[in-house]
């Protein structure tokens, strides 16, 4: 039976780069997918990965209607198995609706891929959609990791190396960002809360007010 699955994950924790694997092991096979993606790090109308890894992808944009573009494309003779959505978590949740009716009324597996919460810990209206419609939730096995070394659970943004909490929920950037840039970091609980980076981790290491040194 085809379904709606939505793969899951923080920031560097591998979901693009599956959702290239997918599409991959898919066409080896012969199947044609459409993929969908929004604000993707390597520019509009691509699926990139941290691993060097791109192909192109329809910009789901603002209000486009995803059920109507892939009976768009089956009406004027083009072939569709199933289709693949990056960055899932910026859609609308009328579009995860689409979605939705893609697998119910085209019978075509959906692979979503997405983050979960943002950088305030609160669910993206498209992933909290997904939860609540989607056949299948998968976490990411590929634990991205806290500077500790301890499993990120939470995304930070940054701003000068320093964690904000405050700001528009969808500002696009990336975990490799110059400090001065506006970039995301991805933070265990307990350094989320603590709002401490790896930046201003390292400043505390060095300030003798946080590591004393015994004087003879």
């Amino acid at each position: 039976m085809p379904e709606l699955a939505f793969f899951s994950g923080t920031m560097d924790c591998g979901k693009s780069t599956l959702a290239l694997q997918i599409g991959h092991n898919r066409s080896a096979r012969g199947l044609q997918g459409v993929i969908f993606t929004r604000d993707d790090r390597a520019g509009e109308g691509k699926l990139s990965s941290r691993l060097g890894l791109v192909t192109e992808a329809v910009e789901a944009s603002e209000g486009m209607d995803l059920y109507a573009y892939v009976v768009a494309q089956l009406s004027k003779g083009g072939k569709a198995d199933y289709v693949i959505v990056d960055e899932a978590q910026f859609l609308a949740p009328a579009q995860i609706d689409q979605l939705a009716r893609i697998v119910d009324d085209l019978d075509m597996d959906v692979f979503a891929f997405g983050i979960t919460t943002d950088f305030r810990t609160k669910l993206f209206p498209g992933s909290q959609r997904l939860i609540e419609l989607a056949d299948r939730v998968e976490q990411l096995q590929v634990e991205a990791l806290c500077w500790c070394g301890a499993r990120a659970t939470h995304n930070a943004r940054t701003v000068a190396g320093e964690m904000v909490v405050e700001g528009a929920q969808v500002v696009v950037g990336d975990v490799n960002r110059p400090a001065e840039a506006i970039g995301y970091e991805v933070l265990c609980r307990r350094h989320h809360r603590k709002r401490m980076t790896s930046a201003a981790a390292h400043a505390g290491a060095l300030s003798p007010d946080v590591l004393p040194v015994n004087q003879a």
